[in-house]
């Protein structure tokens, strides 16, 4: 991988490193190879990771309509700008499906239906600010 040389206490080592992974490196010190674990902190990401729980299963993987009142909300996991809407009114939709793109904390973020359905209703339009917890989509 890299090759280093050191000086220490007027000594000079020549130092390979062979891997790798996470804080254990695999290093030979002039033609001995050693197993070495490094002390640093590892750097961790501040970026969050929205995580859905997931959707049960229904008892039927058809699509049924349902009366008025019973239709499942798809809401915004966070504040943002809505940028795109990639469905319209009495589209059929899969889980896991892209519905829709909204900005948040200036990235990109798609939200996608959580389980199987016709929409029903789209209530933003592009442009639009909306809160965590706003209604974007019913589904059917």
């Amino acid at each position: 991988m890299k090759n280093f040389k050191f000086t220490i206490s007027g000594n000079t080592y020549e130092v390979e490193i062979k891997s790798l992974e996470g804080n254990v490196a695999g290093i030979e010190v002039n033609g001995t190879s050693y197993t070495v674990e490094l002390h640093r902190e590892l750097i961790k990401s501040k970026t969050p990771t929205l995580v859905r729980a997931e959707v049960p299963p229904g008892k039927s993987d058809k699509i049924e309509k349902k009366e008025k009142g019973s239709s499942y909300p798809v809401t915004a996991p966070l504040p943002g700008t809505i940028i795109k809407i990639l469905v319209k009114q009495g589209d059929l939709v899969k889980k896991g499906q892209t519905l829709l793109v909204m900005e948040a904390m200036k990235m990109e973020n798609k939200i996608r239906s959580e389980k199987d359905g016709v929409v029903e209703s789209v209530k933003v339009n592009p442009g639009l600010s909306v809160l965590q917890g706003d209604i974007l989509i019913e589904l059917v």
